[in-house]
């Protein structure tokens, strides 16, 4: 695959992450007496994974997430030289999507940019009014986690075909567990889109959701590469 192709697939594959995971919860979640809620949100972000790996895993890897691709470097799955195409794709991505996602959000009366566009954030940016410690410690445990099964999914010696579905159901498992802390990250693009369009306070505090996530990935990939269990390594792609 070209250079081209890879950024592309990448751009549309988090385009889709955050339009169809922050669209759930800005458009569905609290939704009159149907509503999806925090379990429906974390269903929706597990299966933007799960559908685009089956799509782009064979193009591009599917990371959708620069936390995972640096993590992949760590582990020794991925070029370093790649690094700066997929990240700029992937934050492309997202921006995109959360603009088109404020533009459909704003078409309803009752829309208020200030109730923000399921931003990121700690303290009084925090579904739970977690502090910033809470918030380093269950991004960068998360992220290193997702890392590790992200990696070991995709192992050769893992079972053929189902590593799109264990990674999901990872992501779904991860949003169940910090949505109230952080409104779930472990993804600077995924952070970054909502950011640059509320603005204020999830702003602010977008340094940790780069940080913290990034942190986290290369501890997982690290992990895994350290532990030698990538002795027969499948190639850099999700979807296989």
């Amino acid at each position: 695959m070209t250079n081209i192709q890879k950024g592309l697939a990448e751009f549309i594959g988090t385009f889709w992450l955050v339009f169809g995971g922050c669209g759930s919860a800005v458009l569905a979640a609290a939704f009159p007496d149907v509503g999806i809620g925090l379990l429906g949100v974390s269903l929706a972000f597990g299966l933007t994974v799960v559908t685009m790996a089956y799509a782009i895993g064979h193009i591009s890897g599917c990371h959708l997430n620069p936390a995972v691709t640096v993590g992949l470097w760590a582990g020794g799955r991925f070029d370093a030289r790649d690094i700066p195409l997929y990240v700029i794709a992937q934050v492309l991505g997202a921006i995109v999507a959360a603009f088109l996602l404020y533009h459909v959000a704003a078409g309803s009366p009752t829309f208020d940019i200030a109730n923000g566009l399921a931003a990121n954030g700690y303290d009084a940016g925090s579904p739970g009014n977690y502090d910033i410690t809470s918030a380093l410690i269950i991004e960068i445990v998360l992220t290193a986690f997702f890392l590790w099964i992200i990696m070991g999914s995709t192992d050769g010696r893992a079972p053929a075909g189902f590593a799109p579905i264990a990674i999901g159901l990872a992501l779904t498992l991860i949003h169940l567990i910090s949505i109230p802390v952080t409104n779930t990250s472990v993804n600077p693009a995924r952070s970054t889109g909502p950011a640059l369009v509320v603005g204020g306070i999830a702003l602010q505090q977008l340094w940790l959701f780069w940080i913290a996530p990034l942190i986290g990935g290369a501890i997982g990939g690290l992990l895994y590469k350290t532990l030698g269990a990538d002795s027969f390594p499948k190639p850099n792609i999700e979807g296989e």
